[in-house]
């Protein structure tokens, strides 16, 4: 096979194609009619009553906290095992995010170890110190607990009942980051609305993309009307031309990117089932590989959406000589994730190391991408699961 395979690539039709230069033969290139459209579409797929557009998920993030009321000082509860987006959006406002460790099997958040730390935060004191960040434990630091951040890693959904609870007995709001799993159900309900907001992104790596952009859901009116003027320069609707009610930012989505997410709504099964193919082909060739562990899909998910397809390398196989074998065979492949916790960033500011969270230390070690998308051929997958064999089988 000469063509190489890309690690990732967006399932664009004609459709989409259509629907940018439709846009492009018009005066409106951003607050438009496109944008409304996918808004209203996006709404009507996730059965919620709000659907606010942005230029990113990352942007999505920021507001989400921004309407929780967190101040600088507060604490939020998140995973370490993530994207690093989602606990930069609680430094944006000056919040600390509070890591907590992951389920093994999963790579979301352990609901038991999030209400441990929500009631030793609730307590404070030396209940409180363990689950500070190590250079915030002699600081005398007296933030209160104001949101959970789960993270809906991979495409599959967090155990969101037991963090709801939590919420619930901690009058606490939960901001769903599903930037990577739109159409995946957690016992039926749809990932990204069980919470106060939800945040999806449409990176071209995603299930469905805008190029760059991401959308907020809630069922609050307030909030709808909140992110609508945050994401315009903090512009409300009754506000003149260039009136401004609060500080905003430029984070809106223009009419080009609107036109694909909405393209790309309309066929979200579509996209959706192809992904799914895709990732049977690799379950079925991976079954009996092995050292090469499969994604686990907990008893609670009863949808999976397929974002990415990440393998776990077992001993004594090490997941960067893998990496490094593919590569020279022609494979690309990516670790997923490097815990945030381990950022050079997050190590500088708050002292963190090797030995704070193992679970997600452990899962970073372990973890491979492989290549996928919902464009990728049978004889594509064939070809990777080879070449990981082979790899393997030196090992």
């Amino acid at each position: 096979m000469n063509t190489p395979i890309p690690m990732s690539a967006p399932d664009l039709t004609e459709a989409e194609i259509t629907a940018v230069n439709a846009v492009l033969r018009t005066s409106t290139l951003s607050i438009g009619p496109q944008i409304q459209a996918f808004e209203q579409a996006f709404a009507a797929y996730t059965g919620t009553s709000h659907a606010v557009g942005v230029n990113s998920g990352t942007s999505g993030l920021h507001l989400a906290m921004i309407a929780t009321g967190v101040q600088a000082g507060d604490y939020v509860i998140t995973s370490p095992f993530s994207f690093i987006a989602s606990a930069n959006c609680i430094l944006y406002e000056r919040a600390i995010p509070i890591f907590v460790d992951v389920d093994p099997r999963t790579g979301n958040l352990d609901p038991a170890l999030v209400a441990e730390a929500a009631d030793a935060l609730a307590a404070g004191g030396t209940a409180a110190r363990r689950w500070l960040p190590p250079r915030l434990r002699d600081a005398g630091a007296t933030g209160r607990l104001r949101a959970l951040l789960p993270v809906h890693a991979f495409g599959q959904p967090a155990d969101m009942d037991p963090l709801l609870e939590t919420a619930r007995n901690h009058d606490v709001a939960v901001i769903e980051d599903a930037c990577e799993a739109i159409g995946a159900t957690y016992k039926g309900r749809r990932a990204g609305t069980l919470g106060a907001a939800g945040v999806f992104a449409f990176y071209p790596n995603k299930q469905i993309t805008t190029g760059e952009g991401g959308m907020l859901v809630t069922d609050y009116q307030g909030w709808d009307a909140l992110f609508r003027s945050l994401r315009n320069q903090g512009r409300d609707v009754f506000d003149a031309w260039l009136n401004h009610t609060r500080l905003g930012y430029n984070y809106r989505l223009d009419e080009l990117s609107a036109a694909l997410g909405l393209a790309q709504i309309q066929r979200i099964e579509e996209l959706l089932a192809h992904r799914a193919q895709v990732a049977n082909w690799y379950n079925q060739r991976l079954a009996d590989v092995e050292l090469v562990e499969r994604p686990f899909i907990a008893p609670t998910t009863t949808r999976m959406s397929w974002f990415v397809y990440v393998v776990r390398i077992q001993p004594p196989a090490s997941r960067d000589v893998i990496m490094r074998r593919l590569a020279d065979a022609g494979i690309p492949s990516r670790p997923y994730f490097t815990p945030i916790h381990l950022q050079p960033f997050y190590r500088e500011t708050f002292g963190y190391g090797l030995g704070d969270f193992p679970v997600t230390e452990s899962l970073g070690e372990v973890s491979l991408a492989l290549p996928f998308s919902g464009v990728m051929r049978e004889e594509q997958v064939d070809l990777v699961c080879q070449r990981l064999h082979a790899a393997v089988k030196q090992c």
